[in-house]
């Protein structure tokens, strides 16, 4: 899905603390504009209920 042709734009992008995500990933994001938030640490159930909450707000 391109969002540039929906006429949308990404503000955040919330992530885990996962290794496979290099320092580097969240730079490229940086120079887009696009600030990464962080989910909490040892927090296993957040994304479900980050899913929930976004599908709430719609």
């Amino acid at each position: 899905m391109d969002l540039e042709g929906a006429g949308c734009r990404a503000r955040y992008l919330i992530r885990d603390r996962d290794g496979k995500f290099p320092r580097l990933f969240d730079e490229v994001l940086q120079d887009e504009g696009i600030e990464v938030v962080l989910s909490g640490v040892r927090m296993p159930r957040m994304n479900s209920i980050t899913k929930r909450w976004v599908q709430t707000c719609r």
